[in-house]
């Protein structure tokens, strides 16, 4: 397809190539990156820009999900670790989106109050009760040291509950339902829902969905101005970003609606920080200006990209409730990576490890290195951080919110 740019094609699986072509009409200009995998109803990887269109699978559940990091002013080698990560998770809220240790007040909850499109507002108080928590799945806060041994601070995660209950009620909606009803559950291989942006509900989408974004990088403002509250510290260099979210761009001299599903934006001089795993160095990156770069939509990769999915490494496992009410989960079947030999290797490395599960273990990605030798031409690279600390989820945390 002439209207489609794919970079890394023999290590994209086939569903996430199969996925993009059926998001993209003639009119519509396609991209997968070199991390993309399968998803739903869109790859994560996957950019489309359309012309009248917007489209909430493009966007995805984890409205807004993105990265923020930031450079410090204390030396790497100053940190207690191991005593900074333990306060980070006692003080920081991970998985099913517990309430914030400590409430918050930030001006986006007057931005939730007055939401243009109404429904939102009902979602004040789940909105106050998550912001600064970070959420299960692939969601975490890093410490890094950088080449010249400062320390870095980096985070991914997106709008948690709120972002997630205003995508499933544009889909309830998208079906004739009410934004309260619950959806119905289309199949991941289904078309993309595409609201068209003159409509009423596209409108609305464009709006529930820029509120939503502003809730995302309130969040991640949040978390790490706590962690830099634990570590005395303050900051000397910052980026920030979505990758899961719709903008309003000019492409080949035509406007368009470009959808990023687990895509960088990165035009020229524009700054991105792309996560790696819990044992593999992480990078800073910057866009440039070529050919290559514009026909990519000036996306790149948010990741490495998985090769196994959740259930391949981690087992078959279900939630089931304990005898104090709480959920946790049993293991039916057994998957293919070996957690406890993880934790050992990540220590051996000087990785101070606090949560994550089977499914997020470094075997379970690409190399990033490889991934972002694809698009070569289209970025720089500015920094290499190498992680000190790792804080996720653990297994034990459910969270109906994860990407």
């Amino acid at each position: 397809m002439e209207n489609l740019t794919i970079f890394g094609q023999e290590i994209i699986d086939e569903g996430a190539i199969r996925q993009i072509k059926n998001c993209i009409a003639a009119e519509d200009i396609g991209v997968l990156t070199a991390d993309a995998h399968y998803g739903y109803g869109h790859p994560i990887g996957g950019a489309v820009a359309y012309k009248d269109k917007i489209s909430l699978s493009g966007v995805g559940f984890d409205i807004a999900c993105g990265n923020k990091a930031v450079k410090t002013n204390i030396r790497a080698n100053q940190v207690p670790v191991a005593r900074i990560m333990d306060e980070i998770v006692q003080s920081i809220g991970f998985g099913v989106g517990r309430p914030n240790p400590k409430p918050i007040q930030h001006p986006v909850f007057d931005q939730i109050a007055k939401a243009e499109f109404k429904p939102q507002r009902k979602l004040r108080k789940l909105a106050q009760e998550q912001l600064g928590t970070v959420g299960g799945g692939n969601h975490y806060i890093d410490l890094f040291a950088d080449e010249e041994g400062w320390l870095w601070i980096g985070v991914h995660f997106g709008s948690r509950g709120f972002g997630h209950k205003t995508a499933t009620g544009f889909i309830a909606l998208s079906q004739g339902f009410t934004f309260e009803d619950k959806a119905k559950e289309g199949p991941l291989d289904g078309p993309p829902i595409l609201f068209d942006i003159s409509s009423a509900i596209g409108q609305d989408y464009i709006a529930a969905m820029s509120l939503a974004g502003e809730y995302a990088y309130a969040g991640r403002d949040t978390v790490v101005n706590k962690v830099l509250e634990v570590l005395g510290a303050t900051v000397t260099f910052e980026v920030h970003n979505h990758h899961n979210f719709a903008w309003f761009e000019e492409h080949q001299g035509s406007k368009y609606w470009v959808v990023r599903k687990g895509c960088t934006p990165a035009f020229p001089g524009q700054l991105g920080f792309i996560g790696s795993n819990m044992g593999d160095v992480s990078v800073i990156i910057e866009g440039v200006q070529t050919e290559k770069a514009q026909q990519g939509l000036y996306s790149t990769v948010h990741g490495a990209g998985r090769v196994l999915s959740r259930r391949q490494a981690a087992g078959k496992r279900r939630w089931v409730k304990g005898k104090d009410g709480r959920r946790f989960q049993e293991t039916v079947s057994p998957g293919l990576v070996d957690f406890d030999k993880v934790r050992q290797n990540l220590k051996k490395q000087g990785v101070e490890l606090r949560g994550g599960a089977a499914d997020e273990a470094p075997e379970v990605y690409k190399k990033l290195e490889e991934v972002l030798s694809y698009h070569a031409g289209t970025i720089r690279i500015l920094h290499r951080l190498k992680p000190l600390g790792v804080a996720m989820a653990g297994a034990e945390e459910y969270d109906p919110y994860k990407d």
